[in-house]
C-alpha cells in the first residue's frame, strides 16, 4: 500500500495533487506545528503584474505550542478580498465559471472556523473536481509518536504503508534505513512542473491549484500527472 502525507495548505500548489494521485492512501497531516510565513494559510495566484499572496489571517499568538487544527481564523473581511481577486484575476479564464461559485461557496462557509478544517474542505473539493479519488485519513484520529523520520515511519506501520513518497524536503531528514530495516519502500517526489495556458503574459510556475483549474478545466488531472512518475513506478 503507497502511503502519502502533508500538512494542511490553503489553496494548494499542482505537486500535491499529483503525489496523493499515485497513492493508495493519504494522511492530511493536521497535527503538525502551525508556521508563519508558510503555505500552512496562503498561496499564490496570478495577476496581469505577476504573482500575488492569498492569506487567511489567523490568530498565532502563542502558535509555537499550537498545531494547525487550533489556529483560529480571524474573522474580518479576508474571504470577501480573496473572491474579489480571484473574480478580477480570472474570470476571463476559459473555465472560470465552472468553479467559481463553488470556491467562493467554500471560503464562505469556513470562514469562521479553524484552519485545519478550511483547508481540508478545500481539499476534498478540488480533489474531487480533479477525480482523484484517494481515500483521506486524519493524522489527528491516530497517535503518531516521535519526531521528524520516526514519525513518519510510525504512521507508515500505523497505517500499514508498504511505500512512502515523501515530498522533495523528505531528503534533508528521511532516515533512509530505519524505513529498509522495516521493509517500507521510500520515494522522494521529484515533481517536474508542467506548463499550460495562462492569462497575462508568461507562464509562472508554482501558482494555486485554482489557476490551473480555471484555464485548463477538465484537462487538469493530465497535466499535473504530465511527464511526471506514475503509481506503478513507484
Amino acid at each position: 500500500m503507497i502511503l502519502t502525507a502533508h500538512q494542511p495548505c490553503y489553496l494548494p500548489w499542482l505537486g500535491l495533487f499529483h503525489k496523493i494521485a499515485i497513492s493508495d492512501l493519504f494522511c492530511y497531516f493536521d497535527i503538525v506545528q502551525y508556521q508563519k510565513k508558510d503555505f500552512n494559510n496562503r498561496n499564490k495566484i496570478k495577476t496581469i503584474n505577476g504573482e500575488i499572496w492569498l492569506s487567511v489571517p489567523v490568530e498565532s499568538k502563542n502558535h509555537l505550542s499550537k498545531n494547525v487544527s487550533q489556529i483560529p481564523i480571524i474573522k474580518n473581511n479576508w474571504v470577501n478580498k480573496h473572491i474579489k481577486s480571484i473574480e478580477i484575476n480570472y474570470r476571463k479564464a476559459a473555465y472560470f465559471e465552472n468553479y467559481f461559485e463553488d470556491i467562493s461557496r467554500l471560503l464562505n462557509v469556513n470562514s469562521n472556523d479553524n484552519l485545519g478544517k478550511l483547508n481540508l474542505s478545500l481539499l476534498k473539493y478540488f480533489l474531487n473536481v480533479l477525480s482523484i479519488e484517494t481515500p483521506i485519513v486524519l493524522a489527528s484520529d491516530y497517535n503518531f509518536i516521535g519526531e521528524k523520520s520516526n514519525l513518519v515511519l510510525d504512521m507508515c506501520k500505523k497505517l500499514k504503508a508498504t511505500k512512502y513518497i515523501f515530498g522533495a524536503n523528505g531528503l534533508n531528514y528521511a532516515d533512509t534505513r530505519s524505513f529498509k530495516k522495516n521493509n517500507i519502500k521510500i520515494h522522494f517526489q521529484d515533481y517536474r512542473h508542467p506548463t499550460y495556458r495562462q492569462l497575462n503574459g508568461c507562464f509562472l510556475p508554482y501558482m494555486s491549484v485554482i489557476d490551473l483549474l480555471f484555464n485548463e478545466g477538465q484537462n487538469s488531472k493530465n497535466i499535473i500527472l504530465k511527464n511526471n512518475i506514475k503509481k506503478n513506478q513507484i
